[in-house]
């Protein structure tokens, strides 16, 4: 037997041991649920309709989770105005699992069937491989451990001040003293190499003080043939004369 139900403005073809996702209906999870509103009842070729329900038929099911449905994206835009918004819904819904049908004639079909109360949240953890049962509980908060307190360091010993005598006793201060005497750089004994050419540089100075005279000598003879070799500058030029204006033409004698 099957029956046609309307519920959420919606119509639905139901049979005993169905599962249906219907609009949210009110009632906790195992509560009993009937469909009043049946539009036809079938069995096998008989089909009773009704104007426009079944009097005396219902349908009965048991709500097993109310849930939210599948993502839905909303987009909005208007065309060269540079609107757009983009949202989202998520429908609420509840699973029914139906377990009798009854017709107007008094007939009634049930399901033999266990009703199972397991969530789609949870099988859909089952088939990863995960426990639900954990998956989902509120992780317990670990509880504060004490700091480890920092060992305390040791302190360091003062060093006793050693006379001049102790320091000049110790082996490693002699053993030094020594490896600095044999290791002293040696002077070069020949100083008279830089004052033997100080004394060439003086003589030479002299020699090119005199050489500069001639060479201004010879530099400014050329200088006084060239200003004679120099033409003489061209007469200024005559201011010309200004051209004599023409005499203005005798006016007509007015008739």
């Amino acid at each position: 037997m099957y029956a046609v139900i309307k519920t959420g403005g919606k119509q639905y073809r139901v049979q005993p041991g169905d599962l249906l996702v219907v609009e949210k209906l009110a009632g906790e999870p195992g509560a009993g649920v009937t469909f009043g509103e049946v539009l036809a009842v079938g069995e096998g070729a008989a089909v009773t309709l009704g104007a426009p329900l079944v009097a005396g038929a219902s349908v009965v099911g048991t709500l097993v989770e109310t849930r939210k449905g599948g993502k839905l994206k909303i987009f909005k835009k208007i065309r060269r105005q540079g609107y757009r918004r983009t949202g989202g819904h998520r429908q609420l819904e509840s699973v029914v699992r139906v377990t009798a049908i009854a017709g107007a004639d008094g007939k009634q079909t049930k399901w033999d069937g266990e009703v199972k109360l397991t969530t789609k949240a949870e099988l859909d953890a089952r088939a990863r491989g995960l426990d639900f049962a954990t998956l989902n509980a509120p992780k317990a908060a670990k509880p504060a451990q004490p700091a480890a307190k920092a060992a305390p360091k040791a302190k360091a010993k003062a060093k006793p001040v050693e006379t001049p005598a102790e320091v000049a006793a110790d082996p490693a201060v002699k053993q030094a003293a020594a490896a600095a005497q044999v290791n002293a750089p040696v002077e070069a004994p020949a100083k008279a190499a830089p004052k033997k050419a100080a004394a060439a540089k003086a003589q030479a100075k002299p020699a090119k003080a005199e050489a500069k005279p001639a060479k201004a000598k010879a530099e400014a003879k050329p200088a006084k043939t060239e200003a004679k070799k120099a033409p003489a500058k061209a007469p200024a030029k005559e201011p010309k004369a200004a051209a004599p204006k023409k005499a203005a033409a005798p006016k007509k004698p007015a008739k």
